[in-house]
This record gives structure tokens, C-alpha cells and sequence, in this order.
């Protein structure tokens, strides 16, 4: 069953075209990453597919609902979790929970349950008190996962996901995704810049390069198309696109700041 696909989606600012005809198609129940160097386009289209901004030209459907007729369908079965700090410092994880889950309208009976429920999930039970301003960097994202799986959404968008977390915490980061996707079948769409998540994690990969898609394949079929014995995804992406990408743990403020910098870069 095919959840999300794109036709020739397009966005321009003015002159530039930041996105350029993109042609995806993805599974139910897949992990589909997209890749690509600081303005290729990523978050772009991203946003554009979680009906935040509007496409310029060419349509894209989320379980068959078109998404700007239909955009009020899409997004209650989408859940994104932007790279921008959404969690709240100053209140507790519980207390985030709790705002989101008014927000996304759940009904007063089962909000709790869904609270609790997504921080036994995320690992977070123990830490549901505690201000999130004194969590981890890889505490923080999980809260953030968490709050955008309230609502129990069929496609979750997780826009760079590890960004500025060192790699003990965006290993558990990655098995609480892999969770996400064995435990509820929820399809994953994330971008990101690290290609050792990509490669872990994805069924599936697109490279972006100047606003276009030069690649699609999974991981495997990417590394055998170069003809290169032992070829990693670092070939494989120097090989589409001329140029290596680059990677970027910390606590609140430091995840604040990094994510900030990514999200005006990306």
C-alpha cells in the first residue's frame, strides 16, 4: 500500500527553485530517508509535505488524500517533529505531553493514558517530572518523538532527528524508531546527515542535490550502483551529488542553539 507520493512537487522562492519536480513513492510501514547537503531542498520539501507550506507547482497525496484539498485529512494522520526546539524547558516532559495532547484535541478521558503511554514508549517514564530544561539532548528528541505520536499518526516526518546529539544518544534515538516502526507500523520519513542513520535505519534512501532527487534505491542497491567494492553511502552520495556530507551531545540550551543553526542552514 503506497502512503505518500509526490508528482513533479515543486517549490520556488521567486527566482530559486528550492524544490524541482520531486517524484517519490513510499510504502506503509517503510523508513524512507531523504539526504542532501545544506540546501538541497530537504526541509523544504518536508514542510511542504506536512502541508505547512504550499507547493508552487505538481501534487503530492498522504493515504490517498490530496494534500492541499485535503490538508485538514493529511494532518490528522501525519505527526512531525521539526528540527527546531518544540519541547518546552520551562515545564515538566509530562506537562509538555499534556499540552499536545490538548492541542491535538484528544478527548479528556483518555489523555492521560495517552501521556503516560508515550513516555513508557520513548523510555521516559522515570524523567516525567523532572524539567525538560534538565535533560539530555537525546532525552529532548525522544520527548519530542513522543509528543507527535499522541494522536497516533499512520506517517511520522522526523526532520534531521539526531542533529547535535552525540552518538550514544542518537543510537537509542534510533531504536526508539525502529520501535515506532515493528510496534505500530508506523511509516517513517526522515531526513538527515548522517548516512551511518540512513543506513541503519532506512528501507529506503533519496539523495537531494540542488533542489532535485538524483538518487533512489535501498542502501544496498545504491552501493552497488557505483560499481565500487565495499562502497558506503559516503561514496555513494560524493558519487550523485561531488561533494562529501557532513555531520554535526549536549543538554538543552546546546540542542537549542544547534538545531536552530541547522534548521536556518537546511
Amino acid at each position: 500500500m503506497i502512503i505518500l507520493e509526490t508528482k513533479k512537487l515543486t517549490r520556488r522562492f521567486g527566482p530559486m527553485i528550492a524544490v524541482d519536480g520531486l517524484n517519490i513513492c513510499v510504502k506503509a510501514g517503510e523508513v524512507f530517508g531523504l539526504l542532501g547537503p545544506n540546501g538541497a531542498g530537504k526541509s523544504t520539501a518536508i514542510k511542504m509535505l506536512t502541508t505547512l507550506l504550499s507547493p508552487t507547482s505538481g501534487t503530492a497525496t498522504v493515504a490517498g488524500f490530496d494534500l492541499i484539498r485535503k490538508s485538514s485529512e493529511v494532518r490528522r494522520l501525519i505527526g512531525y517533529v521539526p528540527q527546531v526546539l518544540s519541547a518546552d524547558g520551562s515545564l515538566t516532559g509530562y506537562e509538555n505531553l499534556l499540552i499536545f495532547a490538548k492541542l491535538y484535541d484528544l478527548p479528556r478521558s483518555e489523555q492521560k493514558s495517552r501521556v503516560d503511554e508515550a513516555l513508557s514508549f520513548m523510555g521516559l517514564s522515570d524523567a516525567a517530572n523532572k524539567l525538560v530544561r534538565t535533560y539530555s539532548g537525546g532525552m529532548i528528541r525522544r520527548l519530542e518523538i513522543a509528543q507527535s505520536l499522541l494522536h497516533r499518526p499512520r506517517l511520522l516526518f522526523l526532520d534531521e532527528p539526531t542533529v547535535g546529539l552525540d552518538p550514544l544518544a542518537r543510537t537509542a534515538v534510533w531504536k526508539h524508531i525502529e520501535k515506532l516502526r515493528v510496534t505500530y507500523g508506523t511509516t517513517i520519513f526522515l531526513t538527515t546527515h548522517y548516512l551511518e542513520e540512513a543506513d541503519a535505519l532506512c528501507n529506503r534512501v533519496a539523495v537531494m542535490h540542488l533542489g532535485r532527487m538524483v538518487a533512489l534505491g535501498s542502501p544496498a542497491k545504491l552501493k552497488a550502483s557505483i560499481g565500487s567494492d565495499g562502497a558506503t553511502l559516503n561514496d555513494v552520495f560524493a558519487h550523485y551529488t561531488g561533494q562529501a556530507l557532513e555531520s554535526g551531545g549536549g543538554g538543552y540550551r546546546e540542542t537549542s542553539r544547534t538545531r536552530r543553526t541547522a534548521k536556518r542552514l537546511g
